[in-house]
């Protein structure tokens, strides 16, 4: 079973590198108890099956994929979770790392029903603000990671994230495959974010933000 605290879960992060998250460590996959097509049970086994060493279900507003079943048993699995925020007019993702998925804190922000995991117009009118999530996440012994920063609307982005680290986020999501919607909604490049992360000693995760099965190809280089 998964038992780390937030400087454990950090060194982990920092662990991996670009070449980890083409290969075999995908820290960004959704399942059924969010807006996924597999269940927690069967994307282990479908990780399993492609030789992955780590994965972390982040499903949207919800942990129960780990409280429901017995994933957390397996030690390739990396308990996690994806926060839908908003921050100076936009929504942002934050993703948290190693969290206990128990602390109450942190169940506070979750959502209520089903239709705060996967409906977009649910998630769109929350009320959640980034320096209330990292310090829950953070509360819950986890590491704090901005989702698909390419993403969002703004002039810099090194400005926006340098802004997000004085409530004490930990990293940004830098190998990313852009795909599906997120590749044409995309406002800087994906080099961009390694950059940033690089220049602010942040750590830098990477995932490919499945909602179907494991992805055969990793994360690979790809900009605007």
């Amino acid at each position: 079973m998964f038992n780390m605290n937030e400087q454990n879960i950090i060194g982990l992060l920092k662990s991996f590198t670009e070449k980890d998250f083409e290969k075999d460590v995908d820290l960004h996959i959704h399942s059924t108890y969010s807006d996924g097509h597999m269940t927690p049970e069967e994307l282990v086994l479908d990780a399993e099956k492609k030789g992955l060493r780590y994965i972390a279900i982040a499903d949207h507003n919800t942990v129960n994929a780990y409280i429901e079943t017995d994933i957390l048993n397996n030690k390739m699995v990396i308990p996690a979770i994806e926060f839908d925020c908003w921050y100076q007019g936009v929504l942002v993702h934050i993703l948290g790392y190693g969290i206990d998925v128990n602390n109450e804190e942190l169940q506070r922000y979750c959502a209520k029903d089903k239709r705060g995991t996967e409906a977009d117009i649910v998630r769109l009118f929350n009320h959640r603000h980034p320096k209330d999530i990292i310090k829950a996440i953070k509360n819950a012994g986890g590491a704090a990671i901005l989702a698909h920063p390419a993403c969002y609307w703004c002039f810099s982005l090194d400005f926006f994230v340098k802004s997000l680290m004085k409530y004490g986020l930990d990293g940004v999501e830098a190998y990313y495959p852009y795909k599906r919607h997120r590749g044409i909604i995309k406002f800087h490049f994906a080099a961009t974010v390694a950059k940033v992360a690089k220049k602010y000693g942040l750590i830098a995760t990477g995932g490919t933000d499945s909602h179907y099965k494991i992805a055969d190809k990793l994360h690979k280089k790809e900009d605007l």
